[in-house]
């Protein structure tokens, strides 16, 4: 599986968010290569609405495929700022650029959160290998 790729400057959830800061307390989040190659096909995604407060651990949207219907994750407390309309018309960008023009939302961290609790790259390897 070690074909799947992991940038070095992205932190990552154990249900296969990544999470790239923004700066400024704003996080972009997107799924994994592993997620997205686990999932086949995207057809659909249903992503959590600007102003949404959102909580870590709880399901914030979901992505559909050939395969199945999976949940979206937020990876941490916060209020989403953006979504990726594009994911409206072409899903299959999650498959074929789930880093760049596969995001999904960008959300503002609540006062005090970070992205420290999350995974780095060696050790969301070791969470998928």
């Amino acid at each position: 599986m070690s074909d799947l790729e992991y940038p070095e400057d992205l932190r990552y959830t154990t249900d296969h968010e990544w999470v790239k800061e923004l700066g400024d307390g704003v996080l972009r989040i997107g799924i994994t290569s592993y997620a997205q190659d686990a999932l086949g096909d995207v057809v659909y995604v249903s992503l959590p609405a600007v102003g949404d407060t959102i909580t870590s651990g709880d399901a914030c949207g979901e992505i559909e495929s050939t395969k199945s219907v999976s949940d979206i994750y937020a990876p941490l407390d916060g209020e989403v700022t953006a979504v990726n309309g594009a994911l409206d018309e072409t899903p299959e960008l999650i498959n074929s650029d789930p880093y760049a023009e596969g995001w999904m939302f960008e959300m503002r961290l609540s006062d005090g959160g970070s992205v420290d609790g999350l995974l780095d790259v060696e050790g969301y390897r070791g969470h998928v290998d």
